[in-house]
């Protein structure tokens, strides 16, 4: 009886921390967020896609320029990378096979998760063709703030060429 009261708390357990399948509703909603941040977001430079998804409190860890709080974000954003998009366009492609989400909880209650994933960037530059730049991988903090999901910390890390 004691192996069986030790196997099911380690069972328990270790469910509590695993990721969520790819078609739970979890999963399509933070990716249905990352879609909009990146793929409208970022790819496009409509930085009112980041105005209404990063939380008032959002923080980025970027292993090649450091950190930012939300001012400095989207600052950086507008005034670099979506400066100019006829001259200079980066471009995201997550990696969705390796991309995983992990539930947060709080008494029982849905609060975030964690999305942890690689991505692809690339770059096209006037009057050259778009050309692969590098992969890294992230770790975003998705928070439900007033009943919306929100973008609280970002760390991206471990880019490679």
């Amino acid at each position: 009886m004691k192996h069986l009261f030790i196997f099911c708390f380690i069972a328990i357990s270790w469910l509590a921390r695993a990721q969520v399948e790819s078609n739970s509703i979890l999963y399509k909603t933070i990716l249905s967020k990352d879609s909009l941040l990146f793929n409208i977001g970022f790819n496009t430079c409509d930085i009112s896609q980041f105005e209404a998804l990063l939380s008032e409190q959002f923080e980025f860890f970027h292993d090649k320029s450091g950190i930012s709080d939300r001012k400095k974000f989207l600052s950086d954003l507008k005034n670099g990378l979506c400066k100019s998009p006829e001259t200079y366009q980066s471009r995201r492609e997550l990696i969705t096979e390796k991309t995983q989400v992990f539930p947060l909880y709080e008494n029982g209650e849905l609060y975030g998760a964690i999305q942890y994933g690689e991505h692809r960037f690339y770059e096209k530059m006037e009057g050259k063709a778009e050309q692969f730049a590098s992969t890294a991988k992230f770790t975003h903090v998705w928070i439900i703030e007033n009943g919306k999901w929100k973008l609280r910390s970002g760390l991206s890390y471990d880019h490679q060429k």
